[in-house]
């Protein structure tokens, strides 16, 4: 068995946003594109946070020495966000499926192995979807590129637990379409008798065949 490492984090159960676990992805043009997640963790799962927040600073004690010289910034942005506050990016509220969780995003180069609960691996993409349940494993990390200090969070594998409503406002084919209504006539059904001339006063419309839309001749 490999040593773990104080950065890595396996998550509780938690929901998944943002999910792109078969083809890279990326948010923004000319980004690199990168396996992701955005991962809410409940606010309940005190264990989960626990783990987290050791984790990170592991990573900003082994940052401290690898990249950034030995000594650590004063303010280093960390990964994990506040689900009932804004987000850092536009000071917009998260959605309101990141309420009463917290909530960050994993990413990697590499493919994570995506399995379900007896640890198989999940061949149909269909069934993995933003919305689903599923245990995280992570790692935290420091970065210093371009000027930037922080911490990262990267990707590694992703149990799925359970089902979820999906996220991402799609709608269900029932949700469009409902049942079905046939209101086309039947042909050969009997049909009310047309009004003769007697009877309205108005000159009687031949019957048409509703197929080639000729006048029915009487006999045919």
């Amino acid at each position: 068995m490999s040593e773990v490492k104080p950065t890595k984090v396996v998550t509780g159960k938690a929901r998944l946003s943002y999910v792109h676990l078969f083809t890279p992805y990326a948010h923004n043009p000319g980004q690199e594109p990168k396996y992701s997640c955005t991962i809410l963790i409940p606010k309940t799962d005190t264990a989960t946070k626990a783990r987290i927040d050791a984790a990170i600073e592991a990573a900003k004690q082994e940052g401290a020495q690898s990249k950034f010289g030995g000594v650590l910034p004063p303010v280093l942005p960390t990964p994990v966000h506040d689900g009932d506050g804004t987000r850092p990016s536009d000071g917009m509220p998260f959605g309101e499926e990141c309420k009463g969780h917290w909530v960050f995003t994993a990413s990697s180069k590499q493919a994570p192995q995506v399995v379900d609960a007896g640890v198989n691996p999940i061949l149909d993409q269909t069934e993995v979807y933003s919305g689903m349940y599923a245990r995280v494993s992570v790692n935290f990390f420091a970065y210093n590129s371009n000027g930037r200090k922080g911490i990262g969070c990267g990707l590694n594998n992703v149990q799925k637990l359970a089902d979820g409503e999906p996220l991402g406002g799609r709608s269900t084919a029932a949700e469009d379409f409902g049942p079905v209504q046939d209101t086309a006539p039947v042909y050969g059904a009997a049909q009310p008798a047309a009004p003769n001339y007697q009877q309205t006063g108005q000159p009687q419309m031949p019957a048409v065949d509703p197929l080639t839309g000729m006048p029915l001749t009487p006999g045919m």
